[in-house]
Order: C-alpha cells, then sequence, then structure tokens
C-alpha cells in the first residue's frame, strides 16, 4: 500500500482529451518529460494507485497530455478530472530546483535559520528584475528575494524552503 508520506503531488488532471483515455493536466515540473518516469500514482476512490504512463508529452510549460495504462476511453478519464498526479519520493533526488516554475512554490512555508518559521508563500511577484517570494507573516505582507545565495535547502515532501537571509532584511 502506498502512504501520503511516500509521494509528492506535481500536477492535476484537468480532463480528458479524445476518446482513448488520454488527459490533459497541469503542472509547475517538467519532470514527466525531462526524466525516465515509468508510473504515476493517482487516488481513485481514496486509495493511491499507480498508473505505469503509456505515452506523455508537454503543450506548455504548464500544460501537458498524459496517457496511461488502464484508462482506456474518454468516460474512464472523466473519473479522474480534478485528481492529483503524485510521484513517489524516490524521484525527488531526480528533480532539480530548476526544473520548476516559481508558482510550483506559492503554499511552501519558508523557514529562516536564525529566524525560524517566517510564513507561507502566497504569491511570486515577478514584476521587478529580482524575483520575489510575497509571503504572509504575521497576517502582513513581507517580500523575500529569490536569490540562490539565500535558499540553503528546498524539501518538497514538506513543502518548505530553507533560508539565509541577510541580517534586517525581513525588517524592510
Amino acid at each position: 500500500m502506498i502512504l501520503r508520506d511516500e509521494i509528492f503531488p506535481i500536477g492535476q488532471i484537468t480532463k480528458p482529451h479524445g476518446l482513448n483515455g488520454e488527459m490533459a493536466f497541469t503542472t509547475q515540473s517538467s519532470i514527466l518529460e525531462d526524466v525516465d518516469i515509468p508510473f504515476v500514482i493517482l487516488e481513485p476512490d481514496g486509495l493511491f494507485v499507480p498508473f505505469y504512463i503509456e505515452s506523455v508529452r508537454m503543450n506548455t510549460d504548464t500544460t501537458g497530455m498524459i496517457k496511461l495504462e488502464r484508462i482506456d476511453s474518454e468516460e474512464q478519464a472523466r473519473e479522474f478530472i480534478g485528481q492529483n498526479i503524485y510521484l513517489q519520493n524516490m524521484f525527488l533526488n531526480e528533480m532539480e530546483e530548476t526544473e520548476f516554475e516559481v508558482e510550483y512554490f506559492v503554499g511552501f512555508e519558508i523557514i529562516e535559520f536564525a529566524k525560524g518559521n517566517i510564513g507561507k508563500i502566497t504569491a511570486v511577484d515577478d514584476s521587478t528584475a529580482n524575483m520575489l517570494f510575497v509571503v504572509n507573516h504575521n497576517n502582513e505582507e513581507i517580500l523575500i528575494p529569490v536569490a540562490d545565495e539565500f535558499i540553503t535547502e528546498i524539501d518538497h515532501k514538506k513543502r518548505r524552503i530553507y533560508f539565509t537571509l541577510p541580517e534586517g532584511l525581513l525588517d524592510l
């Protein structure tokens, strides 16, 4: 049996595509196209079930089409609309942070080395040359630069980003 703490979400089924069971999906990662992943996990009837991938192709950076074994009709595909697509944690090692669109991190917690839990990322501000995470900190919006030199670790499983920020940055 597959347990929730053994998997992580990478996308969501949005609709059937065609009559043979192919499904459209959204994602913030290109891992399905970039890495040889044999199966994904879906959650029919509240149980995590592996489905082997017959084919996958990306249409854009965040959308694609996937055909899974045992899903062979539009009617069967319809049953999975809105379901998350999961991978087993063993595939985390094959993922690089650069494979993600930055919006993937919305909802992650920001943990600062000296100050602890700062808050959750609520949005990404890319209106300036330096991209910023918008973080809800004590019911106030603060901005944290998305910069490799400040990020010490990304924990996809726990949905946390660990930072070491310069003194005073959070006080601005």
